[in-house]
């Protein structure tokens, strides 16, 4: 059996998020069905995260394992052909049989969308953010600060999967501003059920001046989810770069 990468992206708005599910419309049930009719035989695919309903991704890879002799540089537009306009394949590899989306991946990058004004833009519905309040970028910025480095983050975490531990380490956590847009760019070896999402809303709380910057690594230290800030909307979340390394196969997407 061959083991195949395949490099995607999407538009989250119409599904209940990346895992199969048996009810909801999801992008990864939508895959494997595109998948199936392609290579003729069910397929199982593994998704480097599972991304959440109404959560988009800029870049996303899953894997899977086929019997198919279809080369893996024709595969994209075999799937192309099954799938909807808001999911596209972009790529696919043959890659060792150990490789695994989300088991290789070695960190992440998410990025949140904030439209930053009152007057509503309909090119940002469901595509980020519309916060009404003027937020100052440096406030932003100095509350984001104190997420860098490895910390116990279950002070931003929603109840939901359960894992081994809840410590991550966040590489770099940067917030930029280009007219009304404030981008969030947050990368992690690990991210927690809706930590990204709570990590921009906890950033908003200080610049509403809820809470003071400096006061992030308490919140944090004493895991009291109630004491940070909300989750941002779904939106306005996009999975934007992955790392992937592991010992026999490496490469950056995004």
């Amino acid at each position: 059996m061959r083991n195949i990468a395949l490099f995607l992206k999407y538009l989250g708005t119409a599904y209940h998020g990346w895992q199969v599910q048996k009810r909801d419309v999801t992008v990864g049930g939508t895959l494997e069905r595109a998948a199936q009719m392609v290579v003729g035989h069910e397929v199982h695919m593994t998704g480097c995260g599972r991304t959440d309903a109404g959560v988009h991704a800029q870049n996303y890879v899953a894997n899977f394992r086929t019997d198919s002799r279809i080369p893996a540089d024709r595969l994209p537009y075999a799937l192309n052909t099954h799938l909807p306009d808001d999911i596209s394949v972009t790529g696919a590899m043959e890659v060792p049989d150990e490789f695994n989306a989300i088991g290789s991946c070695v960190k992440k990058e998410y990025t949140y969308l904030i439209y930053n004004s009152s007057l509503r833009d309909p090119f940002y519905v469901n595509r980020a953010w519309q916060y009404p309040v003027r937020l100052d970028e440096a406030v932003l910025q100095r509350a984001a600060d104190r997420f860098v480095g490895e910390h116990d983050f279950a002070a931003v975490r929603s109840v939901g999967t359960e894992v081994r531990s809840t410590v991550r380490t966040v590489y770099y956590y940067n917030i930029t501003r280009e007219e009304d847009l404030l981008r969030f760019y947050i990368c992690a070896n690990g991210f927690l059920y809706n930590m990204a999402r709570a990590m921009v809303g906890t950033a908003v709380y200080a610049a509403e001046g809820k809470i003071r910057p400096e006061e992030v690594g308490d919140i944090l230290q004493k895991g009291d989810r109630s004491a940070a800030g909300p989750t941002a909307p779904a939106g306005g979340l996009y999975l934007t770069k992955l790392w992937y390394d592991d010992g026999k196969v490496a490469f950056h997407v995004g």
